[in-house]
């Protein structure tokens, strides 16, 4: 798509990001996902596992995964100053944003959303509401979590955006979200959790939001956060440059 995406951006934001043996350090939590599915699956003599279980690890390796990635197609530039190049040559702001977010979102569909559908596919199938479930609620939530990751990095300095965006999934939604009432309402692990239990079925799920509600506020904070990191960018001034 001429204007929206841009192919040199793209080719070398996925360079960057798989670069540094970061693939491996990408991969590490899906294997280790797939092999408690499948440890639990040969061992455990209960059924009820596999929502707690994935519903929980799987989606907290998505956000992290998210918060990796996310950061570091636009962080790794900020850090060595070659965002200035970037922004230097005739690419609009908003392509950059949407170039890098485009990257960020396949490589977290690639390392976490296939992994929780693998995962979920030894537990209970691969043609299995849950495992289906999760794969849809996780592609959600792999658009959400990197869009409000690209903004807290393109707003703040790599440093403390990975700061923020670990407090924001360990604290905001990993304990408040699920004990107020309310809090889930800005929170994407809930949104995923929603749209997958849409499909799943499971209350084990614990999706605090309906599915409504889930869709709308997923679609409001990926805009917003895309909106916003591309009016950041445009503060990198460049002399000579039109932002």
């Amino acid at each position: 798509m001429p204007g929206v995406f841009n192919g040199v951006v793209m080719r070398l934001t996925l360079r960057g990001a798989m670069g540094r043996r970061r693939a491996l350090l990408f991969a590490l939590p899906a294997v280790l996902l797939i092999g408690i599915s499948a440890l639990l699956k040969a061992t455990a003599h209960s059924s009820a596992w596999p929502p707690e279980v994935l519903g929980t690890v799987g989606y907290l390796i998505l956000a992290l995964t998210a918060l990796i990635v996310g950061g570091s197609v636009l962080g790794a530039e900020i850090d060595d100053g070659s965002i200035l190049h970037l922004l230097a040559t005739p690419v609009r702001r908003r392509t950059i944003v949407l170039s890098k977010y485009l990257i960020a979102v396949a490589l977290t569909v690639a390392f976490a959303a296939v992994p929780e559908y693998l995962a979920g596919a030894i537990a209970t199938g691969a043609a299995s509401k849950l495992a289906v479930g999760l794969l849809i609620g996780a592609l959600a939530g792999s658009v959400i979590y990197n869009a409000i990751f690209l903004m807290l990095t393109a707003v703040l300095s790599p440093g403390p955006a990975l700061a923020i965006g670990l407090l924001y999934i360990l604290l905001w939604e990993g304990l408040l979200a699920s004990l107020v009432p309310g809090v889930g309402l800005l929170s994407a692990e809930h949104y995923s959790l929603a749209i997958s239990n849409s499909v799943a079925h499971s209350s084990a799920l614990h999706a605090n939001l309906n599915l409504g509600t889930a869709i709308g506020m997923g679609i409001v904070v990926t805009a917003a956060c895309l909106a916003l990191a591309t009016i950041c960018l445009s503060g990198f001034n460049v002399k000579g440059d039109v932002a």
